[in-house]
């Protein structure tokens, strides 16, 4: 009998989309830690995720808010595609108390997280023939999602020497008659930056020139800790609409109970004439849910984390930040342009050709996790080669080790003169 042929087939572009994703490049760096062979613990920078630690641990009222929410047994059942009501409610009450007018129910979309969150935007966007502006750097996660859309990424540039702000010439140059968004990241992911009031009411003034909506990506809301204060861009959804994309997962440090949301922040209702706030409910429609445990859970956990919570966590973050910037100048042939203002993570340049056998990003940080047994994350995924993306949110002596040992990384590969 002949060899069977099979209608079916590997699908190469799920490895290509894959490839930009932070679990699979973080996987592949951890593929060379050997804490055996180093005879050193592993120390994991690469990603925003301090809730191993104990000071970084959520506040027990919002354990207590999914253990009662549990026990209800209210929330066994299917929820709305949307999400229950009183999740939605929850959270445009939250929002709303930054903005100069009040959010609806109908205007929070819940989502399985900040990244599900990202898919249903891009699928609904999507059309042939339309492009998207994306910042470089970039969350990988937008770039992963693209390669499913029939958008057109196109990349304009954070500038490190103006403390990450957008080059707003990049963008007019970019931009034309069928770009239909411009996505922000503030606070930063992954520079750490946060944007001050006048320079996003220059952003969205060149989103309503050219006609386009802005997607601003708030994960890290309020999650600042220098001299700007955190400014949902949602205030200037008079200017240009603006979707504003949230998780619980890093303010209240739960990444793992995978809940976001969507919430418009259109006071003029641009969006709703457009109909994208329909196409918004219809895809979540036909899309995943976060679990309706969770989202019974949601009025509880924001009525009832004490502000004390968060005042702690943004103090951990400050400490932390200003131990990195200060600690980091100490380690040979890098440079911090720019200190941490908020979120999670710094941007640090790697001077290449002053290394003796390091040919780029990629290969620092496969060799560092070889020899010292420590995470970073490629600035190349983030679409800057040559630079390193640093999580700063671990235990002081945690990141005091982890500077020691990129230090001596560092001093071990240099060139020498």
């Amino acid at each position: 009998m002949g060899k069977q042929k099979w209608g079916f087939q590997e699908n190469h572009e799920l490895h290509a989309a894959a490839a930009f994703t932070i679990r699979n490049i973080l996987e592949s760096i951890m593929g060379n830690i050997d804490e055996k062979r180093s005879g050193k613990p592993k120390i994991h920078l690469g990603h925003g995720d301090p809730s191993v630690y104990p000071c970084f641990r959520t506040s027990t009222s919002v354990e207590d808010a999914l253990v009662e929410s549990i026990r209800s047994a209210k929330f066994n059942c299917y929820p709305a595609g949307v999400g229950i009501d009183p999740a939605r409610s929850a959270i445009a009450e939250l929002l709303s108390k930054d903005l100069p007018y009040k959010i609806e129910t109908d205007d929070v979309f819940l989502t399985a997280g900040g990244n599900h969150a990202i898919e249903i935007l891009l699928t609904v966007l999507g059309r042939p023939g339309a492009n998207i502006l994306f910042p470089r750097p970039n969350y990988p996660v937008y770039e992963a999602r693209a390669r499913f859309s029939p958008l057109e990424v196109r990349h304009y540039d954070l500038l490190p020497e103006k403390g990450w702000e957008v080059d707003l010439d990049g963008v007019k140059a970019l931009a034309d008659s069928n770009t239909v968004a411009i996505v922000l990241i503030n606070p930063g992911n992954p520079c750490g930056n946060v944007f001050t009031f006048d320079h996003m009411q220059k952003i969205a003034e060149t989103a309503r020139e050219i006609g386009m909506l802005i997607i601003s990506d708030e994960v890290y809301a309020h999650q600042v800790f220098a001299d700007k204060p955190f400014i949902p861009m949602g205030v200037l959804g008079d200017i240009a609409p603006v979707l504003t994309l949230g998780s619980l997962s890093k303010r209240w440090i739960v990444p793992g109970w995978r809940f976001g949301w969507i919430a418009i922040t259109d006071p003029t209702s641009i969006l709703q004439q457009t109909g994208v706030s329909g196409s918004l409910k219809s895809c979540l429609t036909i899309s995943a849910d976060p679990p309706t445990v969770i989202q019974g859970a949601i009025p509880h956990v924001i009525k009832n984390t004490p502000k004390s919570f968060f005042l702690n966590i943004n103090k951990l973050l400050k400490e932390a930040a200003d131990m990195f910037f200060e600690k980091i100048k100490e380690v040979p042939n890098v440079t911090c342009p720019h200190k941490p203002e908020g979120s999670m993570f710094a941007m640090v340049k790697l001077n290449i050709p002053a290394f003796e056998d390091v040919v780029d990003d990629t290969d620092f940080c496969t060799k560092l996790a070889k020899e010292e047994c420590m995470v970073l994350f490629p600035g190349d995924a983030v679409c800057l080669k040559n630079w390193v993306r640093v999580s700063f949110a671990t235990e002081p002596k945690v990141l005091q080790d982890a500077i020691d040992r990129m230090k001596a990384f560092c001093l071990r590969h240099a060139k020498h003169m």
